[in-house]
């Protein structure tokens, strides 16, 4: 069962992998941990990874990247119109309006979802475990941001089901790092003392998270998160392209921003200067060739400049800080460790702020780049039960908070309650009583829209069906769950009505011995006890009751206990009451209505499945391409091999003619491969290479047979010395082999002549041969010619010889020793053989026989 971590980066992807030695960080084929987020489309295939950014500026508009953001949105956001702009590929609406890809592939147009983008990138992450691995990969974790949206979220799994993976975890970027953190400490507090708190910070290269976590040992509590999705390396790098792009319009009369192969040349350099300026406080020089109208440009930047240019962008970095110190109520001194990580966090002077903001030097001890796949494939191995892992538990945070509004009856007032405040423990659950005689219909939105950066703050709406009156004509009671899942994803997971039914002693005698299905069916009223969450009048029933379900549930917490909220406080009192008299038990039983959801940008089954069809052709597509590429290379790669020992090694092993012939032949090909035959099928290549290897094999036999056959024959050779000797002291009566008869010598004589004659003839006929004809013995010949003698041989000469045993003097069994002591000093001699019929554990008993 394969154990992998991926972190998706708006920049560059990471791959960790679970095993037997711990978490390992992977590299692509290209021997790099870090595989770039960009897609290339091209007339025959797709490329992925570092060879898709080798195309960017060759292949611009039909290479895409920078797409992570725009997951889960319709293609009329504001954010994605402003992306728009600053994109060399085309960004078009999809049917369902959400964003697509406009690309030219396989010769056509074709329009991609963000969705299917993604998935192509997880199929090379997945390409990239698999040959480490050297085994399917199925199971995974994938890393979000934590300021990800239902939405958004919703559109990385569907990414991940079209290619076939099956994420355990959707994982915040920041509980990844914490959980990587945590793991391996061994100086954490007991779970009774109090918690250290560390901070995380991680500017990347599109955003800024933040989070506080609170470990125990083998326990981790995310306290709180804070984010400016918008504030990353990559502004860092726009600021200074705006910079060189009024430099070289002023120097070189250039409008840089004309052409998108220029902007994105410069975006290119102003990365690398960006993080030479990091290590360099000195005057930097950028330098770039034939940048437009074939002209050459240049320019300096020194660490001081560059800091004035992003003075706004430093600024922002205090304000998410702020909102994490205010959501959770800590103090500067209260914090243990800063820990960062993020390309972005090596410039120094971001480093300076967030260390100026706590008073404290931060700390580097994680890989800045590789800590959120690490701690994803920690996540899928804490999940996955081929691996022992130490017990350690996360706890997660809701990072907006969540509210209901449902559809009312005439008699109710209107319903809206806020069930997941900002930072409530996730993954949780909530159960909602309702009282209902018709189907009613559940709203799920962001309760503080202006702090979510998504433009739609509904979740979606959730129809509750099948509901009818009770049997007095009264309205039913429906409890509803409502749950924050692992995924960090909102749903309304089950709906049940409850059936109210009066029994006897009798009766609850007779139930009792029903057996385990009606107990899982039935409960009792006595342990319903919700908490009423808006007031009514004195002897109706309350619109909404709530009761709540940590995921997995707290040791602590027992099954009867419940929190109470403010408004619940004035129902305390009847509860504490005691009982007035005995009334009869009520037993209740459930049943499970069905749900009728409508996400917002959720896939349809239908959609889905074409997707994964479509990811599934192109896979098929690439291998095809892959595989013709492949035997084009092989013919290429023969005819610059050849050629060159034909003029080298093999040159004393053709004849001149043939020579000429096969040369011209090579030359020709050469041609045809970057002519005629630059896009043939892959089986034009195959019968290529057949025709040329007709020529080509026979020189490279003869060259091989020529370098093998002396040896072969030296070792023949040895054979026949080595049988001729064992002959020759046989007929000098040796007493080694005399035990061997005459007719088996004599066999062994004839087959060594034989042999001899047979390497005369050949030696002789071979050395009248040319270097450029074919040989008159073959390698393989020589082999079995040995093989053949020393089959006829070596089974005579080898012959044991008969042994000749003398009989055994007998030993007198009480014989005295020099000592006097008759034997008995051997007793407890471990090495002798013991008295009295026993032996040493060591030794084996032996029988002592009597000879006449």
């Amino acid at each position: 069962m394969s154990v992998v971590g991926f972190d998706l980066g708006f920049q560059n992807c990471h791959v960790a992998i679970a095993r037997a030695g711990g978490i390992e960080t992977v590299a692509n084929e290209f021997s790099d941990r870090c595989t770039p987020a960009v897609v290339s489309f091209g007339l025959k295939n797709r490329t992925i990874g570092i060879a898709a950014k080798n195309q960017l500026i060759t292949n611009a508009n039909n290479t895409v990247s920078s797409f992570k953001k725009f997951h889960g949105r319709a293609f009329n956001d504001a954010f994605v119109q402003k992306e728009k702009n600053n994109l060399p590929y085309t960004l078009v609406q999809t049917n369902n309006g959400g964003v697509g890809v406009k690309v030219n592939y396989l010769e056509e147009e074709h329009v991609f979802s963000i969705a299917q983008i993604t998935a192509m990138l997880l199929t090379k992450l997945k390409e990239t475990a698999e040959n480490n691995l050297k085994k399917p990969v199925t199971d995974c974790v994938i890393s979000v941001p934590s300021f990800f949206t239902d939405a958004e979220r919703r559109s990385v799994l569907d990414a991940a089901q079209i290619v076939g993976l099956n994420c355990l975890k959707l994982m915040n970027d920041m509980t990844a790092v914490a959980l990587n953190y945590g793991i391996y400490k061994q100086d954490l507090p007991a779970p009774e003392e109090k918690p250290k708190i560390v901070v995380f910070a991680d500017m990347g290269h599109s955003s800024f998270q933040l989070s506080a976590c609170a470990f125990n040992k083998g326990k981790l509590k995310v306290l709180g998160t804070a984010f400016d999705p918008y504030l990353g390396g990559r502004r860092f790098d726009e600021k200074l392209v705006e910079h060189f792009c009024v430099e070289f319009k002023t120097k070189y009369k250039l409008d840089v921003k004309s052409k998108i192969r220029a902007v994105l040349r410069l975006h290119q350099e102003c990365e690398k200067l960006k993080k030479l300026m990091s290590s360099n406080s000195t005057d930097l020089p950028l330098n770039i060739e034939c940048f437009m109208n074939d002209l050459d440009v240049s320019g300096r930047m020194n660490r001081v400049e560059f800091e004035g240019l992003c003075s706004d962008l430093l600024q922002r970095i205090e304000g998410p800080l702020h909102s994490l110190m205010e959501q959770t109520q800590l103090r500067a001194e209260d914090i243990s460790a800063v820990e960062v990580i993020g390309g972005a966090t090596r410039i120094p002077a971001v480093k300076e702020r967030i260390a100026k903001f706590f008073g404290k030097d931060v700390s580097t001890t994680l890989n800045a780049d590789e800590a959120v796949a690490r701690g994803c494939a920690l996540q899928c191995a804490i999940l996955s039960p081929a691996f022992k892992v130490r017990e350690f538990s996360v706890t997660d945070v809701v990072p907006y908070p969540i509210s209901l509004k449902w559809s009312t009856e005439a008699d109710e007032a209107e319903g809206v309650h806020e069930v997941f405040s900002k930072n409530h423990a996730a993954p949780f659950s909530k159960v909602l009583t309702f009282y209902r005689k018709n189907a009613f219909q559940i709203e799920a939105f962001y309760s503080d829209p202006s702090a979510v950066p998504y433009p739609e703050p509904k979740i979606g709406h959730f129809v509750v069906q099948n509901i009818c009156a009770a049997k007095d004509g009264e309205k039913s009671k429906v409890k509803v769950k409502v749950r924050v899942n692992t995924h960090g994803i909102f749903s309304v997971s089950t709906a049940s009505m409850v059936e109210r039914m009066e029994v006897d002693e009798a009766e609850e005698q007779t139930g009792e011995m029903s057996g385990a299905e009606s107990r899982s069916t039935t409960e009792t009223l006595e342990t319903d006890k919700g908490i009423q969450q808006d007031s009514s009048e004195a002897g109706t029933p309350p619109q909404v009751q709530t009761d709540e379900q940590h995921c997995p549930p707290p040791p602590e917490t027992s099954s009867g206990d419940h929190k109470m909220t403010e408004t619940d406080k004035g129902n305390e009192k009847k509860i504490d009451q005691p009982p007035e008299a005995k009334k009869p038990k009520i037993k209740v039983k459930n049943i499970e209505l069905p749900i009728e959801a409508n996400l917002v940008w959720q896939l349809s089954k239908d959609l889905l499945n074409m997707y994964i069809e479509n990811e599934g052709k192109m896979i098929l597509q690439d291998k095809l391409e892959k595989e013709r590429n492949d035997a084009k290379n092989a013919v290429e790669e023969y005819v610059y091999e050849i050629r060159d020992k034909l003029s080298g090694p093999y040159e004393k092993f053709v004849s001149d003619k043939d020579q000429s012939k096969f040369l011209e032949l090579l030359t020709e090909t050469e041609n045809w491969l970057y002519e005629d035959g630059e896009d043939q099928p892959k089986q034009v290549y195959i019968d290529k290479l057949e025709e040329l290897k007709k020529l080509g094999t026979p020189i490279q036999n003869r060259c091989r047979e020529a370098e093998e056959r002396p040896r072969k024959f030296e070792e023949l050779g040895q054979r026949l010395q080595h049988y001729a000797k064992i002959v020759e002291e046989y007929r000098n009566k040796s007493e080694a082999y005399q035990h061997i008869s005459s007719t088996d010598i004599e066999k062994v004589e004839k087959c060594v002549r034989e042999t001899m004659e047979w390497i005369n003839n050949i030696m002789n006929a071979q050395a009248k041969q040319r270097l450029d004809q074919d040989p008159v013995v073959q390698v393989h010949e020589i082999k079995a010619k040995c093989t053949s003698l020393d089959s006829s041989c070596h089974g005579i000469v080898s012959q044991p010889k008969p042994k000749v045993e003398s009989p055994k003097q007998e030993k007198p069994v009480n014989e005295n020793h020099e000592d006097g002591t008759n034997g008995e000093k051997n007793k407890n001699n471990p090495t002798q053989p013991q008295q009295n019929g026993e032996c040493h554990p060591n030794e084996k008993s032996t029988i002592d026989m009597d000879f006449d």
